[in-house]
């Protein structure tokens, strides 16, 4: 049974940060390009940053330079460093695993309001 639990989420003021993690059990995880996605209310869900397999990474224009993508193999386990928060980075967030087809997570909740 493949599983991704995100973790990380909270409620953080603009200009704050937050690390948000995806664990994944039951996939051979160094095998899977990673990503995060987000949907925010009344919006669709939109893709934020993907990591290949060879760990290059990827970004929406709306968050280069701000949040970073990384993976840990050993762990199983993707990351998502935000730093700047913006107001408009307020969404859920989801996990994503992609091989010949995909692995959603539940999602984690980020607040970013004053």
């Amino acid at each position: 049974q493949v599983q991704l639990v995100e973790s990380g989420g909270g409620l953080v003021q603009p200009g704050g940060s937050l690390r948000l993690s995806c664990v994944a059990s039951g996939i051979t995880f160094r095998f899977y390009a990673m990503g995060w996605y987000r949907q925010a209310p009344g919006k669709q869900r939109e893709l934020v940053a993907t990591i290949t397999t060879g760990s290059s990474t990827s970004y929406t224009d709306s968050v280069k330079g701000r949040f970073t993508i990384s993976r840990d193999n050993a762990k199983n386990t993707v990351y998502l460093q935000m730093n700047s928060l913006k107001p408009e980075d307020t969404a859920v967030y989801y996990c994503n695993a992609h091989n010949n087809g995909d692995y959603w997570g539940k999602g984690t909740q980020v607040t970013v309001s004053s």
